[in-house]
């Protein structure tokens, strides 16, 4: 069994402020009964123990690939398997 690497606050704690590219751990998610992947996109707006607040957010789904969602969103970093700062949320790309 691999050694993974678990996401500590400070890899984030420099980010405030800054565009971030989020995929979390799960296959799909369900959202309003909306299925869609977990990626987010967002700018970092808090760095907790523990967690990390997006806001604000778009969450990349198939058929709205630009959902601007109404609230912030906070992320447990346990759940966040990768990030980017190099993927810019106007971005489009195939998510299937």
């Amino acid at each position: 069994m691999k050694n993974k690497k678990c996401i500590q606050s400070q890899d984030f704690s420099g980010l405030l402020n800054t565009e971030v590219l989020i995929i979390t751990h799960a296959m799909q998610l369900n959202l309003l009964g909306q299925v869609f992947r977990p990626v987010f996109c967002g700018t970092v707006s808090e760095v907790g123990a523990g967690h990390l607040t997006l806001t604000p957010v778009t969450v990349k789904m198939v058929n709205a690939p630009f959902y601007k969602f109404p609230t912030p969103i906070s992320i447990p970093l346990e759940k966040i398997v990768s990030f980017s700062t190099e993927v810019p949320c106007d971005l489009v790309f195939p998510l299937t």
